[in-house]
């Protein structure tokens, strides 16, 4: 049988190297590239910082849902704040509550603190850990203004106080919290007492859910005592103490926690972090809904209000008043967010529509523009896109276009000559009829009026009225016109 060419064996040994050059490539440069982790071995990473309102209830609502979606296996909430509203609280706590992933509030960096509010929220999370030199603390209810809910002076509690039970199903009923006279420190007025105890509820509730100190929980209520975070440590009212996240993770490796679903042990050694830091958005919201700003908000929109009805017509004080009142209502969790943001809106459009029917120089024109982009920012959702930032600015120039045209418009009419009555006639030209000096005859407007002219007047020559008498009118020659052929004046009458 006759041997194969040369050549084919050559061509074939070529290929086979090839072949075995690529495989080397491939195989070094996946060596080379990092694995990317999967999202059950993620753990996201979230800030709070400052005032709890809608604005951060909103944000921390969207990042468990992203944590849910993705699956990833924790959250934690780097927390320091001085409190907030108790509805936006609320709503925090119950999301925490109910989240299938298991949520870690972390009062952090160094020199942070869970005052108030956020006392409540490190009782509430799956696993509570602070940072050294943090402390928390002082979660007595306090009104809007600043003023104590319970009185300043305590009362005498009654021997039995309802058997709420503390730590570890032990009633706390022998061991009240007290103050400095030995009695139990309670609200001087019933709605006073009603919020005081429903605050003690809440975090003796969390407390004993998750094994924490209810009795400490109930005296950072009524008498609104602090612990640093080692002493949170040894009165069990933390679980951790982590210098920094990694950390953290490595700490609560392997620790049970509470879920809605029954007892889940993390799994947090290595857990890869991904921040989910709170956008422009947020931070915008989270002035607005500043305790400070809403207050000031509120009487601005209140007072305005009160001055547009004083003095109906004036527009500013109406205009501004609508707007403050209504982004005090988001900033106080009374409107939530998607009310809030489609009254904007609507008023906004209102307002834009108010400009064209009846034009006030652009003060109902502005401020519907400003409501409208107020309004279409507090819409904006990134867990379904609701509004979008390019469709807010382009519907904002085009109501600013529409604006500018109806005020353009509005003052070009109210610069036009009247069209009808004796004004109309002042500035017009005449022709006059014959030869005249002093009193005489002349064309205007296709009819025959008299005049009178101090200087001489040939006929056909053009005139120009400067003031009417009557039916008489005085013109004086105008030098700017070209002369008419004299009229015909036979048929004419007086």
């Amino acid at each position: 049988m006759p041997s194969m060419p040369n050549h084919f064996h050559v061509a074939r040994h070529h290929r086979l190297v090839w072949l075995v050059f690529l495989a080397c490539t491939l195989l070094g440069w996946a060596m080379l590239t990092p694995t990317a982790q999967p999202a059950s071995r993620q753990a996201l990473v979230m800030t709070l910082h400052g005032s709890i309102g809608p604005a951060t209830s909103d944000y921390f609502r969207r990042g468990l849902e992203r944590a849910q979606t993705q699956d990833m296996a924790l959250v934690v909430l780097r927390l320091n704040t001085p409190g907030g509203l108790d509805a936006s609280m609320r709503d925090m706590i119950q999301a925490m509550l109910a989240s299938p992933v298991p949520v870690v509030v972390y009062v952090a960096p160094a020199g942070a603190r869970a005052a108030s509010a956020g006392t409540y929220l490190l009782y509430a999370s799956h696993v509570a850990a602070m940072a050294p030199t943090t402390h928390l603390g002082s979660a007595t209810p306090v009104q809007i203004g600043g003023g104590l809910l319970p009185g300043g002076s305590p009362e005498t509690a009654p021997e039995k106080d309802g058997g709420e039970s503390g730590q570890n199903g032990k009633s706390s009923e022998k061991t009240p919290p007290t103050d400095d006279s030995g009695s139990k420190r309670r609200g001087d007025t019933a709605m006073e007492r009603k919020v005081l105890e429903d605050a003690v509820a809440t975090i003796r509730s969390l407390a004993q859910r998750h094994g924490r100190n209810a009795d400490w929980a109930e005296r950072a209520v009524r008498e609104a005592v602090n612990l640093t975070a080692g002493e949170a440590l040894d009165k069990d009212v933390i679980d951790v103490v982590a210098r920094d996240v990694p950390e953290l993770l490595d700490k609560i490796d392997g620790r049970q926690v509470v879920m809605a679903d029954g007892t889940r042990t993390l799994d947090t050694a290595g857990l890869a972090t991904v921040a989910f830091d709170p956008d422009w958005r947020t931070e915008l919201l989270s002035v607005i809904s500043d305790p400070n700003v809403a207050y000031f908000l509120m009487i601005l929109g209140f007072y305005g209000l009160v001055f547009e009805l004083l003095s109906p017509g004036a527009l500013v004080p109406g205009v501004v008043g609508g707007i403050c009142l209504l982004l005090a209502l988001f900033a106080f969790h009374v409107l939530p967010i998607n009310y809030a943001g489609l009254g904007l809106v609507l008023l906004g459009l209102a307002l834009i529509v108010g400009e064209a029917l009846m034009p006030s120089f652009g003060v109902l024109g502005i401020g519907g523009i400003v409501a409208f982009v107020a309004g279409s920012v507090i819409l904006m959702d990134d867990r379904n896109l609701a509004v979008s930032l390019p469709l807010i600015g382009g519907v904002a120039l085009v109501a600013s276009g529409f604006m500018l045209w109806v005020a353009l418009r509005f003052l070009g009419l109210r610069r036009r000559r009247p069209r009808t009555g004796q004004d109309e006639l002042v500035g017009a030209r005449a022709v006059a009829l014959h030869d005249f000096t002093g009193a005489g005859h002349v064309r205007l407007f296709g009819e025959r009026w008299r005049a009178r002219c101090r200087s001489p007047v040939r006929a056909g020559q053009t005139l120009r009225v400067v003031a009417v008498d009557g039916l008489t009118v005085e013109v004086v020659p105008d030098d700017a016109a070209t002369p008419d052929p004299p009229p015909s004046v036979s048929g004419e009458s007086t």
